[in-house]
């Protein structure tokens, strides 16, 4: 195994041991696969907590709703019958 340093050796010789002692006819991720599931995990975690920061810094004025400054057909008729009621 070339470019492979002492303690990586060292692991592989022990997760290969240690895959040996296991039964031969289950089929599990193993330790492994709970490590990348685990770090995956903590990749999506950091990255929801990322995007929550930079969704909070989101910041723009939102331009007036032109139906609200109007008032409704009703409020006006409402208002010149009471007007006219006055005077």
């Amino acid at each position: 195994m070339p470019d492979m340093s002492a303690s990586a050796s060292l692991a592989m010789t022990h997760l290969v041991s240690f895959a040996k002692e296991v039964d031969e006819d289950k089929v599990t991720p193993g330790v492994l696969g709970f490590i990348v599931f685990a770090a995956m995990a903590l990749a999506v975690w950091a990255l929801m907590k990322s995007m929550s920061r930079h969704m909070n810094k989101v910041d723009f004025p939102q331009a007036p709703d032109p139906k609200a400054e109007q008032p409704e057909p009703a409020d006006a008729e409402a208002s010149s019958q009471g007007k006219q009621q006055q005077g």
